[in-house]
């Protein structure tokens, strides 16, 4: 088409080099962008129309105006789509994101989480990213932690050892950047060196809820923040629960750690069961009614009892190879198993090492020495310690 939304090649090419340095195909990067306004997240007929004809192409046959068939869904479709195509307000999305440093992801580029593509003609059609491309591509070995907004002390501490657990055991942790344990479980993650990523249910240009801004901020620059939706968009109900689906199948396995009987965490675990990635809830007291819900999993949904982060890790990736018959206790030396446990993949000076394990240095410089020899440790360069890949 010679213009799309009433600019030409050479403006579209303009429009995309901030947000797609380098793109091969500007024209379609910038269809899809516009798509990802036009249609609500998870509209599936827009899913795939896209996927029939291209997004620059179905984005030309919405111009003209006609459906390419007589379909009543298709025609239902170009009647909530075609009130939305606003040139000003495409421009406008285009222009803040760039002014926020935000990327625009597309399906086949080397940071876009293949998992959502389990969700076929409902996956997004574009995804818009604020932080590091790097950290999106760690959600291939994620788990996402989800729970209640209004969550007790006892749901949050559950959710900051996990997150810190996952970290520490080369996981990323995925989440909606809510109250509660959501922020737990990214505070977690960042104060523990780790990867985080947040999926917000509006545009990055509105931070939700406006009390986790600097933590949402934060994420942005050491982790990443992913939206659907472009900048100009605002959160609301539906789009809340069809981001939810975006965590569930971004990450490798969902546990709920605290929710109540009608917690939204319980659409997010239902996306998970329905693609069949591993769930998992973390038991409460019975009296407990902000743990009605995940009470209610382990009963109902078939989902996994969870208690720490040694089960999630188990969740997603399958049982430790290590554990014996019994699964009582692993085999080697107590010591050894310590320290070994109070390594990560990042480096640790063997102070740290000896604060986590709770032994004397000169204990666990001796058992460094012997987990090295074993092929389980690795002294770098400054004298710090990891855990082997």
């Amino acid at each position: 088409m010679s213009t799309v939304l009433g600019l030409g090649p050479q403006e579209v090419g303009e429009v995309v080099s901030g947000l797609r340095p380098g793109a091969e195909d500007p024209l379609e990067a910038f269809a899809r962008g516009v798509w990802s306004g036009l249609a609500e997240p998870g509209d599936g007929v827009a899913g795939a129309f896209v996927a029939s004809f291209g997004a620059a192409e179905a984005l030309r046959i919405l111009q003209d105006g006609a459906p390419p068939s007589p379909r009543p869904e298709l025609a239902e479709g170009f009647e909530r789509w075609r009130p939305r195509l606003d040139a000003d307000v495409a421009r406008r999305a285009f222009r803040n994101a760039t002014r926020l440093g935000v990327r625009l992801l597309l399906p086949g580029d080397a940071a876009w989480p293949s998992g959502v593509d389990d969700l076929g003609v409902h996956a997004p059609l574009a995804l818009w990213c604020l932080g590091e491309e790097a950290a999106v591509m760690r959600l291939s070995r994620s788990i996402a932690l989800v729970g209640a907004r209004a969550a007790t002390g006892y749901g949050e501490q559950v959710a900051a050892d996990a997150a810190a657990g996952l970290c520490d055991r080369g996981f990323a942790i995925l989440s909606g950047g809510a109250y509660g344990i959501d922020g737990t479980a990214h505070r977690s993650a960042l104060a523990s060196g780790g990867t985080t990523v947040a999926v917000l249910a509006g545009g990055l240009d509105r931070f939700y809820p406006s009390g986790h801004a600097q933590l949402l901020q934060r994420i942005a620059v050491e982790g990443a923040v992913l939206a659907e939706l472009p900048c100009g968009f605002a959160p609301t109900r539906w789009r809340f629960l069809q981001r939810n689906r975006l965590i569930a199948a971004a990450s490798r396995a969902t546990v709920v750690l605290e929710a109540g009987a009608r917690s939204g965490s319980l659409n997010t675990a239902g996306h998970a069961a329905a693609l069949g990635r591993p769930l998992g809830a973390v038991p409460g007291s019975v009296y407990s009614g902000t743990s009605a819900g995940c009470h209610r999993l382990l009963r109902e949904y078939d989902a996994v009892c969870v208690r720490d982060a040694a089960d999630m890790a188990e969740l997603a990736v399958g049982p430790d190879p290590a554990m014996t018959l019994d699964g009582l206790e692993p085999p080697g030396d107590p010591t050894e198993r310590r320290v070994h446990d109070a390594l990560s993949s990042r480096t640790r000076t063997v102070a740290e090492v000896a604060r986590r394990a709770g032994l004397a240095v000169a204990e666990t410089i001796g058992a460094l020495g012997i987990l090295a020899l074993d092929g389980r440790a690795v002294e770098t360069a400054e004298g710090g310690w990891r855990r082997a890949p």
